[in-house]
């Protein structure tokens, strides 16, 4: 306690806009923490871990590939729009939750129990994805240890897994330049070795008979499983660390891939057919649909990642700056990418002497059938291919760490005494448990499970909740309690735009994605193959699950009210006693009268004695209680 006094005595400090008190000099980062739940370790941990989560495989495959069928250079105009609308209010606000009651996604419906049922809905959503996320980096890890060759072994066809349609896509030239191939009736040698020989789809007749387990992919995903683990082994002591390298070093190998890129000939052409405008593509609303998605899913946002990571902040760390660093970062890095992988296109689209539109693909065909082939047609390919699958790797982990510190965050944060102590064996039984749910992924068929699961589990569900979260903050718990919230947390109010954004334009935009994702429903498919009736109705019940986990929390919170119906109601919206910081020198203010055993009628002064002194934050907290007694006295 004289460590906190001393503290309090020496200096007060002034909030600014840039500046707060984790900012100033080498302070003791422990003091604003419970011992026992854990805390990041150094200041730049929790900037690395936000940008490694939302920096992910999505940059690379998704967001070029949208960019281009959207109007190209166009497509940039509605990115730019969802993200000022949806993508930073709507991180600020899940990053202010978290912060401000140092819990994870469960506990946090402190604020309005009612809707705790949004809280478990993103566990069942993060957890689903996890499975078949974690699947992916096993692909990965697979390339990776294949491109450790003197040639790839997706180069040539001949190997037992070709077929007779197999053809070596290189191109034939004459004096004349490039003599186009047509690639119509052939297949790639790299689209070969995915399908038959990593997948062994051929061994799957479906969905419903996925066949044997592929042990080579069964040991990646236990490979993939055990890494995970050990980096988040001690919390986020331990992740908060390993992203140092996760979330910078792939920014170095995409920057060495774009210079090679942008050298190649015929890279112009690629990156072209990427930004060229097409202005009338605005005209459509599938294009504002579409940079919306792109928005939504990319920054992670409802998935309970960003509520984690603030938790273990400081309570007055500078969070407003940090989302418009990330936010910002993440569109600008997912633009690099598109250079980065249209620019090889473009080189490829050259050698075979076909359009770009021909060799571009979204998604995983991007990454393990076109830019593979891509490797294969530059010198020293094994190296570039080893330097691309590196990064995908350290892509996929940051995200990975995030789901997976979100489940074992919300779950002890519920039971903190039972196991909090016991976290690391926790975490190591959740990582066991959902290397055995993904053993299905490992099949010769689990492709189409993966489909499945990427197609549903986070599709209108995750809306749902993110809906029901802005609602409930903005209108159940209120606007402007949760501004004077961030106005103690951090010294100042969030202006207009922030206000707006969280009030209309945000929910409305979220309202209409899933109206639209609803009305141009299409069933899932993957290539040639159309999944069957009862896998779509497991797809769709997927989905309701997570969205009916929040009618199920109301009614759990209701029943464990008394009083007539409409009183429990009101009784389950309202925010807990123990609401607000969690940590007892935070609970300035308003909140001082909820500190356990205060009976003071001054709380707020013996809260200021005990403490030592008054600081900034302080003062920011005794403005509030004059607001609140201003409003109070002008409704009456």
């Amino acid at each position: 306690m004289k460590k906190l006094q001393g503290a309090h005595q020496r200096k007060p400090i002034t909030p600014d806009l840039l500046m707060t008190p984790s900012d100033q000099g080498d302070v003791d980062l422990d003091m604003d923490f419970a011992a026992d739940r854990g805390n990041w370790t150094g200041k730049l941990d929790f900037l690395l871990s936000c940008i490694g989560y939302c920096v992910g495989l999505g940059n690379v495959w998704r967001f070029p590939y949208r960019a281009y069928t959207n109007g190209g250079g166009a497509f940039l105009v509605p990115y730019f729009l969802m993200l000022a609308i949806c993508g930073i209010p709507l991180f600020f606000l899940e990053l202010s939750l978290g912060q401000f009651s140092s819990l994870g996604p469960l506990a946090v419906w402190k604020i309005s129990p009612l809707f705790k049922g949004a809280g478990a809905a993103m566990l069942l959503i993060v957890g689903l994805v996890a499975i078949y996320y974690n699947m992916i980096i096993a692909y990965v890890l697979f390339y990776l240890f294949a491109s450790l060759t003197s040639n790839l072994p997706w180069e040539h066809c001949g190997n037992w897994w070709n077929t007779d349609l197999c053809l070596e896509h290189r191109g034939s030239k004459d004096g004349n330049g490039a003599l186009p191939l047509n690639l119509t009736s052939t297949v790639s040698p790299s689209e070969e070795y995915w399908s038959r020989y990593v997948l062994h789809i051929q061994g799957s007749q479906g969905i419903g008979s996925p066949g044997e387990i592929r042990w080579n992919l069964c040991l990646c995903l236990l490979l993939a499983w055990v890494i995970v683990f050990l980096c988040i082994l001690k919390g986020v002591k331990s992740s908060g660390k390993v992203v140092y390298f996760t979330a910078t070093f792939p920014y170095l190998i995409l920057l060495m891939l774009l210079v090679r890129g942008v050298t190649l000939p015929g890279a112009w052409k690629g990156i072209q057919f990427y930004l060229t405008p097409q202005f009338h593509h605005l005209l459509s609303s599938k294009v504002w649909i579409e940079a919306a998605l792109q928005i939504f899913y990319s920054l992670g946002v409802g998935f309970g990642g960003l509520l984690t990571f603030a938790s273990y902040n400081t309570f007055h760390q500078n969070i407003y700056r940090d989302t418009f660093i990330v936010t910002l970062g993440n569109a600008i890095t997912s633009i690099l990418a598109g250079f980065a992988i249209f620019s090889v296109l473009g080189y490829m689209s050259q050698e075979l002497g076909v359009p770009v539109d021909q060799v571009a693909k979204a998604g995983p065909g991007l990454a393990f059938v076109v830019y593979p082939q891509a490797m294969t047609m530059l010198p020293l390919s094994p190296f570039w291919s080893f330097l691309f699958f590196f990064m995908l790797l350290t892509l996929g982990l940051d995200s990975q760490f995030a789901f997976l510190e979100t489940i074992v965050t919300a779950v002890t944060d519920e039971f903190p005494y039972y196991l909090r102590p016991k976290k690391a064996v926790f975490s190591g039984l959740i990582c066991v448990a959902m290397y055995l749910m993904g053993l299905v992924l490992t099949t010769d068929g689990g492709m189409y499970w993966l489909v499945l699961l990427d197609d549903y589990s986070a599709s209108f569900g995750l809306m749902v909740v993110v809906i029901t979260t802005c609602l409930a903050v903005t209108r159940v718990y209120g606007i402007q309690r949760f501004c004077r919230d961030i106005h103690m947390m951090l010294g100042f109010k969030p202006g207009l735009y922030f206000r707006a954004c969280w009030l209309f334009l945000s929910p409305a935009t979220l309202l209409a994605l899933l109206v639209y994702s609803i009305v141009k429903y299409q069933p899932s498919e993957y290539g040639s193959y159309h999944f069957p009736a009862w896998a779509e109705l497991l797809g769709i019940l997927m989905g309701l699950l997570s969205c009916l986990m929040i009618p199920a929390g109301m009614l759990v919170a209701v029943l464990r009210e008394e009083g007539s119906l409409w009183e429990r109601l009101q009784q389950a919206s309202r925010p807990a006693m123990d609401w607000g910081p969690s940590l007892e020198e935070n609970r300035t203010g308003m909140y001082v009268a909820t500190l356990a055993g205060s009976q003071s009628p001054k709380p707020l002064m013996v809260h200021m004695r005990k403490y030592g002194g008054i600081t900034s934050f302080e003062n920011t907290a005794i403005e509030v209680d004059r607001e609140i007694a201003e409003e109070e006295e002008s409704m009456m």
